[in-house]
């Protein structure tokens, strides 16, 4: 299978791979019920030949290619799901449904995995082994993968050996793959503190015990915690995000709500970390006389690349796409993401570039609205991330950067086991 009949036979699909894209990007759905975009995904797998079916918790999607020759099974997995935002990008494809957007790349995700499933079925005869197309809803913090496990997805015969998985990326240049061995991605749990004092006049705060300062040092001394009791070669990141009190200027509330996230690349440090936000949070409170309800919500784990699967990856993007097209990750990222299986097998996880080029970011502002805990989109500041308006799109498509793909397409290679797609990013920038 030579790497130059990949390509051919990935280009010959754009423009399916394209219009599915755009499709799903109208429409976006939230969660674990996604019935327009399961319809879809089954609608493109019609013809392939694929032995399929669907979750009875959720609306995934799962589809078997059993090749020609024996040998292990592995599992290819996209996410589904939509983000609560508005999107304001006035593109021709713009989402039709208000609230939802699709903004993190996962309608992208969708259709290089449906590209992919076509490349290989051409090549069933050749195949060793079977392929477990994997579509998950759910993936932005309602715990999809979770949910497809506990329905039997690695169980039984033919489970799979291995899983790979990618997330296009703003932080590299158009067409590149990245990816490392070990820990890639951060975990990402929830803090949720309540502080209770006494409230009262705000002429009065000797009558009174203001929780708004008492909050405040919690915070502050969180960021101690993190730089002198967490090891710097295994780090975390405490971010409080959110912090409610009062109702007006001059009266002092009985309670400060803080809302916020944490990071880790490591299990130890991770449970480090939170016992550490309880002790911290509790001693402050008691020091001045308040309460401190504390409650941790774990979320995703670390996700962590097997060394072997990595260097595949890694060996195989070269192959296909040559050494200059191909960077090895130097740092962990710090989202947090599902992995593709729970932990319950090996796994790789890489990105591709999705980035838009510098001339053609907008000055807008990135929505807010976001309800998930886990985005890292800043608020009110200039729109460096993964969608642009019109008229950027227009500049980014009319100057290309040197050396890139023309800015409106990227080029995406998931894993060596053939399957190869493109798809346009018009909008997952």
């Amino acid at each position: 299978m030579k790497p130059a009949e990949i390509l051919s036979e990935a280009r010959a699909l754009l423009d399916d791979a394209i219009q599915l894209r755009r499709r799903i990007h109208r429409h976006p759905e939230i969660g674990l019920t996604l019935p327009r975009t399961q319809a879809a995904v089954l609608e493109a797998l019609d013809a392939l030949g694929l032995e399929t079916r669907t979750g009875q918790r959720t609306t995934s999607v799962l589809a078997r290619l059993a090749g020609g020759k024996p040998g292990p099974t592995i599992l290819l997995r996209a996410d589904m799901d939509a983000l609560p935002l508005r999107e304001e990008t006035g593109l021709p494809f713009a989402s039709e449904v208000e609230g939802a957007m699709h903004a993190c790349g996962h309608d992208a995700h969708v259709a290089m995995l449906v590209g992919a499933a076509r490349v290989l079925v051409r090549r069933r005869a050749d195949l060793a082994g079977s392929v477990l197309f994997m579509f998950q809803p759910g993936e932005e913090g309602y715990h999809g993968a979770r949910v497809m496990l506990d329905e039997g997805l690695l169980d039984g015969a033919g489970a799979p050996s291995g899983a790979f998985a990618l997330h296009v990326t703003h932080r590299e240049a158009a067409g590149v793959i990245t990816t490392r061995p070990g820990p890639m991605l951060a975990s990402g749990d929830t803090i949720q503190i309540t502080v209770r004092g006494k409230g009262g006049h705000a002429s009065a705060p000797h009558d009174c015990l203001d929780p708004i300062p008492v909050a405040c040092e919690i915070v502050q001394a969180f960021q101690t915690l993190v730089t002198r009791r967490v090891n710097v070669f295994d780090p975390a990141v405490i971010t409080i995000g959110k912090i409610t009190a009062g109702t007006t200027r001059n009266v002092i509330p009985e309670t400060a709500h803080l809302l916020g996230t944490v990071r880790t690349v490591s299990e130890v440090t991770r449970e480090r970390v939170l016992e550490g936000i309880r002790r911290v949070a509790d001693g402050i409170a008691t020091a001045h006389g308040a309460e401190a309800a504390v409650e941790l919500i774990r979320g995703y784990p670390v996700t962590s690349n097997d060394a072997s699967f990595a260097g595949f990856v890694l060996d195989s993007a070269r192959e296909v796409l040559g050494a200059e097209r191909v960077t090895p990750m130097s740092t962990r990222s710090w989202a947090a993401r599902t992995s593709p299986t729970c932990c319950s097998a090996c796994r790789a996880r890489w990105r591709t570039s999705a980035r838009v080029p510098t001339a053609a970011r907008c000055t807008r502002t990135t929505p807010t609205g976001c309800s998930s805990t886990r985005r890292r989109w800043p608020r009110a500041s200039p729109c460096t991330s993964r969608w642009r308006c019109a008229s950027s799109s227009a500049a980014a498509r009319s100057e290309p950067p040197r050396g890139r793909p023309p800015a409106d397409r990227i080029v995406v290679r998931p894993r060596l086991w053939g399957p190869v797609a493109q798809v346009d990013r018009a909008a997952v920038s």
